[in-house]
């Protein structure tokens, strides 16, 4: 049986009762805490919500375009499934179409998807370029995830500093150290 949103409210009652050592979470400054908390996670995890073909069905004529798109410095924050902890960066998305080509808004509400979810940077990063390649069936997709840590940066080693970085390259980008470097080469520019 699903849980309600009133077993989940009562849920974070009961840990906040865990936290504070008594079972005081009814008291002011915490009384609307459970419902806050329930509220700020259907947002934080509408990703459970979202369908990738719904939000790629939407394509163009490639009129012949065949070199790389890429959406770089995605900014992102996702929710580490082994903490619940945050963490947070930017991806990068890139793809070399066949026939259609997708508007660039898309490939930032791929990325969120993924990210309002309990994830692994590893799944997330998979997670987007399977869904790149699903739906547009493209010449090529990469994607690259950059990203801090919650759970390494407030506990354990507290490294504030450490950036992982994970990547997913198929078609092209994985056959062809050109098409590699040439991304590489992109995703370096200035920003603007």
């Amino acid at each position: 049986m699903t849980p309600t949103r009133n077993d989940a409210e009562q849920a974070v009652r009961t840990l906040l009762n865990y936290l504070e050592g008594t079972e005081n979470a009814d008291r002011e400054g915490l009384d609307k805490t459970p419902a806050r908390v329930i509220d700020a996670w259907d947002e934080i995890f509408a990703g459970y919500g979202m369908n990738a073909g719904d939000i790629l069905e939407a394509t163009f004529n490639a009129e012949g375009y065949n070199g790389i798109v890429l959406l770089r410095d995605i900014e992102f924050t996702s929710t580490c499934e082994h903490h619940l902890l945050p963490f947070r960066g930017r991806a990068h998305v890139a793809y070399i179409p066949v026939e259609r080509i997708v508007g660039i808004s898309k490939l930032a509400r791929i990325v969120e998807l993924h990210a309002r979810k309990l994830q692994n940077q590893e799944r997330i990063t998979k997670g987007v370029a399977d869904d790149l390649e699903r739906e547009l069936r493209p010449l090529g997709a990469a994607v690259i995830f950059e990203a801090s840590h919650g759970c390494m940066q407030c506990r354990g080693v507290a490294k504030q500093q450490a950036v992982m970085t994970t990547s997913a390259m198929r078609g092209v980008f994985f056959d062809k150290q050109e098409a590699r470097a040439e991304l590489m080469q992109l995703i370096q520019q200035p920003p603007l």
